[in-house]
C-alpha cells in the first residue's frame, strides 16, 4: 500500500516509518527540515520537504506520492513538558491549519483513507475508564481545555469527511525520543526534583510505548473506519506511577506538595493533570487492531 506520512521525522513518525517498511508498504514521508529529511533518507523512503502551511507544496508532494492513505502525525512538541505552554498555540495552529491544508490536499488527490493523531488522555470518563465514545474535557483547566477543543475539531474534520476516517486516541508516549526516554524532558524534571506528587495524586494516566503506537497505526490502514483508543493495559494514578518512574530512572523519590501550593507555584493545569485526568480503555483496539501493548516499563518491577 502507498502511504504518505506527515510529521514523519517526529517521535512517532520514525518508528511508524520503520514499521510501515517492515510490513512492505511504500512510504513517502513529509518533513519541514533538512535534518528531518536526512533521518528519513536513512530509512530509504521517498522524502518530501514541505512546510505544512504551504498549500501548493503539500498538495504537490502528496500528489507525487500517489498515496492511498495519509497519516497525519503533525505536531510541534517541545523537548520538556514545562515548555508546553509556550508552544501550545503554535502546536495547535500546525495541527488545525497545517493539518487542514493536508486534509484538503488529500481530498483533492483522491486519497482513500485519512488517519488522524488524537488524544486518549484529555477525555472525560463516564465510568472507570474513558473510551471511544467519551467526549473531550473541553471545560477543563485552560491549557487542557484548549487541547481538548483542538482534538475535538480534528476528529470531527476527519470523521465527517468523504474520505474514510480513522482517529487514533494515543496515550502519553514513552520510549525513544519521548519525554519519558532516559534523556527525555520529564526524566530530567524528575531527576531535578521538579515533578512533585500533588496532594491526592489520584488522577489516572494512560501511557503507550511509541513502538506499540506505531504498530497500531499500521494496523489502522485496513481496520474499520472510526475511533480507536491506543493505550497500554496499565492505567495508574500519579501517586503510583510517578514514584515508580523515579525509581526506574534512578532518581530520588519525587517531593510531595499540597494542591494549594501547586496551584500557586505551577498553576491550574498542573493540578488538573494530577487530580482530574482520566485514563482510558484499549478494549476496542485490542479487539479490532490486534493490539497487544507491552507492560509499562516502570511498573514491571
Amino acid at each position: 500500500m502507498k502511504v504518505f506520512v506527515a510529521g514523519a521525522s517526529g517521535a512517532i513518525g520514525q518508528p511508524l516509518i520503520a514499521e510501515l517498511i517492515r510490513k512492505g508498504h511504500t512510504v513517502a514521508g513529509m518533513t519541514h527540515s533538512e535534518a528531518g529529511a536526512k533521518r528519513l533518507q536513512e530509512y530509504g523512503v521517498e522524502v518530501a520537504i514541505a512546510n505544512a502551511f504551504d498549500k501548493g507544496a503539500v498538495e504537490a508532494a502528496l500528489r507525487a506520492s500517489n498515496a492511498e492513505v495519509v497519516i497525519d502525525e503533525l505536531t510541534l512538541i517541545p523537548k520538556a513538558p514545562s515548555e508546553l505552554p509556550s508552544y501550545a498555540e503554535r502546536d495547535k495552529k500546525l495541527r488545525i491549519e497545517g493539518g487542514g491544508i493536508l486534509h484538503r490536499a488529500a481530498l483533492a488527490c483522491g486519497v482513500r483513507r485519512y488517519i488522524q493523531q488524537s488524544s486518549g488522555f484529555f477525555l472525560e470518563a463516564e465510568g472507570a475508564l474513558a473510551n471511544e465514545s467519551s467526549p473531550f474535557a473541553v471545560n477543563a483547566s485552560p491549557l487542557i481545555a484548549g487541547y481538548a477543543q483542538m482534538y475535538a475539531h480534528l476528529e470531527q474534520r476527519v470523521l465527517e469527511s468523504s474520505i474514510e476516517g480513522v482517529v487514533l486516541r494515543y496515550g502519553f508516549f514513552y520510549g525513544p525520543n519521548t519525554w519519558y526516554a532516559p534523556d527525555g524532558g520529564t526524566t530530567d524534571q524528575v531527576r531535578q526534583q521538579q515533578f512533585p506528587v500533588i496532594e491526592g495524586g489520584e488522577a489516572k494516566w494512560s501511557f503507550v510505548h511509541i513502538e506499540d503506537a506505531a504498530h497500531a497505526t499500521v494496523a489502522a490502514l485496513t481496520a474499520n473506519p472510526g475511533k480507536y483508543v491506543v493505550v497500554d493495559d496499565d492505567p495508574s494514578t500519579v501517586s503510583v506511577w510517578l514514584p515508580r518512574f523515579a525509581s526506574f530512572i534512578g532518581a530520588p523519590a519525587p517531593p510531595f506538595i499540597t494542591a494549594e501550593l501547586a496551584q500557586e507555584v505551577a498553576g491550574e493545569d498542573a493540578v488538573y493533570y494530577q487530580t482530574r485526568l482520566s485514563a482510558a480503555s484499549n478494549a476496542k483496539a485490542r479487539r479490532e487492531l490486534d493490539f497487544a501493548p507491552r507492560r509499562l516499563e516502570w511498573l514491571i518491577k
